[in-house]
């Protein structure tokens, strides 16, 4: 996967804005879904998730963060970005569930886990 590719070269889809206008959240994701994915934050990956865009490409890279650092956190909250991943659309459910499970191991057997 080339990384210095946006969502929407990846893709082969470029989203228009609506006649109506949009809200500000999908003004983000829209901007989003041009940066190149090699350079997208935490955040930005943990928001397009959120919103099931490009799942095909950032449950990816997602896994390759959380595997490092179990509990990545984005603007909200210390683990929300697997959190979106385990909450993520049908695809992200069953495609690499066993990953998941192993990063969610990890983060139960940490030393620092509290109950």
């Amino acid at each position: 996967m080339n990384r210095d590719l946006s969502l929407e070269e990846l893709e082969g889809r470029r989203w228009s804005v609506p006649a109506g206008g949009e809200t500000r959240l999908m003004a983000t994701v829209r901007e989003l879904r041009r940066k190149p994915i090699g350079g997208l934050t935490v955040e930005d990956m943990r928001l397009l998730i959120r919103q099931d865009v490009g799942l095909a490409y950032l449950l990816r890279l997602a896994m390759e963060v959380l595997r490092d650092t179990p509990l990545a956190e984005g603007d909200m909250y210390e683990g929300d970005l697997l959190a979106a991943v385990l909450t993520a659309g049908a695809w992200g459910r069953l495609c690499r569930w066993r990953a998941v499970v192993a990063v969610a191991a990890r983060v139960a057997s940490r030393p620092d886990h509290h109950q």
